[in-house]
Formats: C-alpha cells, sequence, structure tokens
C-alpha cells in the first residue's frame, strides 16, 4: 500500500504543477501532508516535517547567503567580462547564445555545485534571452542537463555516494566513465545546437544593437499606429515560453517591457554598483570561495555566509548601501529559500512514512531473476526515475546495494553497477527533489512546470545517451 501511495503522491504532485493547478510550494507542502494523513500517520506529521527541515536547512542557508553572494558579485561587475565574452562569441545569433548557454554551464559545473552554476549561468545569459525574446525554458534545460553529465564529477555527490555505498574507490568509479560522460557532454552541445537552430529560425539573426534599434523602431510603429481596440493597438511579441510560440500582448503594457529593461540593466557598463577598483579582491575572493568549496575546507553554507558578509563589508562599507544590495536580491532569497522548505515537507514525509523505502524494495524485486547478468544495465535504467523520484541519499544508499548484492550473484561487478547508477544524473538535475532546480527556474522566472515538460525529454535522452556509450566502451 505505501508503495502505490507513494507512487501516487510524486505522480500527483507532478502532475498539479504540470497543469498549474497549484503552485510548487503549496503542491510540496498539502499533497505530501494529505498523503500522509491517507497512510494513517497524520500525527507523526509534525515529526516528519520537523525531520525533513533539519535535513535541508543547511542546504537553504547555503543558498540564501549564495545568492547575496553572487548577487553582489553581478551588482559589482565581476561577471560583466563573461557577458560580454559570450556577446562577442554569440553576436546576437540565437543558436550561438543557446550553444554558449551550455558551454558556460559545463565550465562552471567544475566547481561541483549545481546551485552555484545555475546562478552564475542565469546570471550571465538572463538579460540576453530577455532582450532577445529567447525561450527562458530553452536556457534553463540547456543548463540543468549540462549540469547534471558534470555533477558526476567526484566531488560532485553522486559518485562519492555511489564509492561510500559499495565501499569502493570514486576514482576507480569516475575515471572509466570519462569516454562515456564525454560522449553526454557532446550530446548536449548538440541538444544545444539543435534547440539554438531552432530559435534561430524563430527570432533571425541580429547583433545587439540591431535588436535594440528594430525593438524601438517596432514599438514607434505601434504606437503611431493609434485607435483603441484595433489590431494597430496589439504588438506581437515573441514568446518566452517552452513552446517557442508567439503571444499578443497590449501596446500598453509598459510593466513587462520596463522590467526587461530592469533585468538588461545588468549590462549597464555605468551603473552604480560597479566596482572596477575592487574588481581583483572579488575575482580572488570567489576563486578562494570556491577552491575552499571544493577543498571542502568549511561547510559549505559557512563559507558563503563568511563571503557574502566580507564582500558586502568591502564593497558597500556604508549601511544604507548595504541593506540596499540585500534588499534588491531579497525576492530569490524568499523564493528560493522558501521553495527549499517547502521540498522538506514532501521528502520529510516520503521518508518518514516509509514510502522511498517500499517504493525501492517493489522496484527491486520487480526485476525478473533472467535480468541477473544484466543487472548494470538494469541498474543504468533504473536510474532515471529512481533519482528522479527520490534523492541520491535514497538511491545510492537505499537502492544501489541491494542492486550490487543481486548483480554480484550473478557474476556483476559492484564496479560496473556504480558506474551505471551514474546514468541518470542527466535527469536527476531536473528533479523537484533536487534544491538547485528551484534556483534555477526562480532566477530565471520560468515556472517550475514548465522547465519540467521542455526538459525532461531531453534530460532522458541524455542519459540514454550516457548509459549507451558506457555499454559502448565497456565501462558498463
Amino acid at each position: 500500500m505505501l508503495t502505490i501511495l507513494g507512487f501516487a503522491m510524486i505522480a500527483t504532485f507532478l502532475v498539479l504543477i504540470m497543469t498549474k493547478k497549484m503552485s510548487p510550494i503549496a503542491a510540496l507542502v498539502l499533497i505530501p501532508a494529505l498523503f500522509c494523513v491517507a497512510v494513517g500517520q497524520g500525527a507523526k506529521l509534525g515529526d516528519y516535517v520537523i525531520d525533513g527541515v533539519g535535513n535541508l536547512a543547511p542546504t537553504a542557508a547555503m543558498l540564501m547567503f549564495a545568492i547575496v553572494y553572487f548577487g553582489v558579485m553581478i551588482d559589482v561587475g565581476l561577471f560583466d567580462p563573461i557577458v560580454r565574452a559570450i556577446l562577442r562569441f554569440c553576436k546576437a545569433d540565437p543558436m550561438r547564445i543557446v550553444v554558449g548557454t551550455a558551454v558556460l554551464a559545463a565550465i562552471v559545473s567544475l566547481d561541483g555545485d549545481g546551485s552555484t552554476t545555475f546562478m552564475i549561468t542565469v546570471s550571465a545569459m538572463y538579460p540576453l534571452y530577455k532582450r532577445l525574446k529567447m525561450s527562458l525554458v530553452v536556457m534553463t534545460g540547456v543548463a540543468a542537463t549540462a549540469n547534471g553529465v558534470m555533477n558526476t564529477l567526484p566531488w560532485g555527490g553522486p559518485t562519492a555516494r555511489a564509492a561510500t555505498a559499495l565501499k569502493l574507490d570514486a576514482s576507480e568509479i569516475f575515471v572509466p566513465m570519462i569516454p562515456a560522460l564525454a560522449v553526454g557532454l557532446l550530446a548536449v552541445f548538440l541538444l544545444s545546437y539543435v534547440l539554438g537552430l531552432r530559435e534561430r529560425k524563430r527570432l533571425g539573426i541580429l547583433t545587439l544593437d540591431e535588436a535594440l534599434v528594430r525593438e524601438t523602431e517596432q514599438e514607434t510603429v505601434m504606437a503611431g499606429a493609434g485607435g483603441t481596440g484595433g489590431a494597430g493597438e496589439d504588438r506581437l511579441r515573441k514568446g518566452s515560453g517552452g513552446t517557442g510560440s508567439a503571444d499578443l500582448t497590449q501596446d500598453g503594457d509598459d510593466d513587462e517591457e520596463n522590467a526587461d529593461d530592469e533585468e538588461f540593466k545588468g549590462l549597464d557598463p555605468n551603473r552604480s554598483t560597479l566596482r572596477p577598483k575592487l574588481y581583483w579582491f572579488n575575482a580572488g575572493l570567489t576563486v578562494a570561495l570556491l577552491t575552499a568549496m571544493i577543498m571542502e575546507l568549511m561547510p559549505i553554507p559557512v563559507l558563503f555566509l563568511l563571503g557574502a558578509a566580507l564582500a558586502l563589508t568591502v564593497n558597500f562599507p556604508h549601511m544604507p548601501d548595504q541593506r540596499a544590495r540585500i534588499a534588491a536580491h531579497a525576492d530569490n532569497v524568499l523564493n528560493v529559500s522558501g521553495m527549499v522548505f517547502a521540498a522538506a515537507v514532501f521528502t520529510g514525509v516520503l521518508t518518514g512514512t516509509g514510502m522511498v523505502e517500499h517504493m525501492a524494495d517493489w522496484v527491486v524485486g520487480a526485476v525478473p531473476d533472467a535480468m541477473g547478468p544484466h543487472m548494470a544495465i538494469v541498474t543504468g535504467l533504473l536510474s532515471l526515475p529512481l533519482t528522479y523520484f527520490m534523492s541520491n541519499d535514497g538511491f545510492y544508499f537505499g537502492v544501489v546495494p541491494v542492486l550490487a548484492e543481486a548483480g554480484a550473484a550473478h557474476g556483476v561487478s559492484p564496479l560496473e553497477i556504480a558506474r551505471a547508477s551514474l546514468a541518470g544524473q542527466a535527469l536527476h538535475m531536473s528533479s523537484p527533489l533536487v534544491p538547485a532546480v528551484y534556483v534555477l527556474v526562480g532566477m530565471a522566472k520560468v515556472e517550475f512546470g514548465d522547465h519540467t515538460r521542455f526538459t525532461v525529454k531531453w534530460a532522458v535522452l541524455t542519459s540514454l545517451v550516457v548509459l549507451g556509450a558506457g555499454i559502448l566502451f565497456g565501462t558498463i
């Protein structure tokens, strides 16, 4: 019964957010609460939620201060050279912009932290996507999938979990998988090229200046058409949704246009928050912060807390300026941290009621004995849905050891099981149970349901490419 209710709870959540019947925060809280009552454990709901919040509180703290830190770095101009370099490469060509998004996400993913990757990638690319009216779900989809492939780095988490769960050396798992993961990353770049061509076909190719001039000319022409309620009063706006279709919005919609302008000011070379004299200090601080994170000198939340405090103090020594910078990023902090704490309810109930354990046992038990000699391939295939529907901890510490034991009975090496278990990470990074994905969609101002509908199919394809390449190269 718990198995059925577990899958039903996840399916209900996904359906409600993808059809936009509920907001993600409301669904993450109310759906598990209802199912907790349905399994007869409503009296323990408080305990489950507190346990879930306790487990995710460090993540929420990390995200809060990381958003403040990187927000300040964006304000002071640390990433302006990156944006200018991308602009020079992209030349307002949608195809190049999407490919640039994939490359940037892959490079930044070397730090092993998805939240950091998404903050830097979105900060650099969002103004360009908005100004050229490109699809924002293309940006989130490509960034999430690229980060998912790179998330298999030994310091990224999944590889270390697999090594710990099966008592193996992380390098023995990761190094033989490098060719397969490289093929997966190439698949992401190819995907970004195809999606970019689709955007180019929809929007055309402009220089950035031409895009600004064209927009101004269109607004002038439409404004001169005059009349009320006539066709001339409407202007065609290219949609920023996942479908790539066009929307008709009223000419008087000045608020959204002003919002676009505000977002694009991230590239304004004359903005008052720039601190060019402190550029190398900020660059050095960021490098030191990321280095300390990779070397695990301190817990990540502590590092970002210290980094944010130091960045604010040095760049904005006056209290009113510090308050203004914190207020400027308060929306992102509240949205993301609120989503993480809401997700804590979902994971707390899923784990506390025993649903995750029963779901894992059912899946493993459903594997036919005849598939025993092919347990590595089975593990790779199961990693797609299981790492999407449960946390990496639940999968690697709860399911993978059972699969490895079943495989060992048929002569399948635990190393093969561990390598195959990494295949689903491209999909895992878009799971509603991954806090970093809320950073991505929150900063990109994309509905989680839109991101899910667009990204899942491409992420599944990428994961299958990694698994197929692993089989082809003989590492799985």
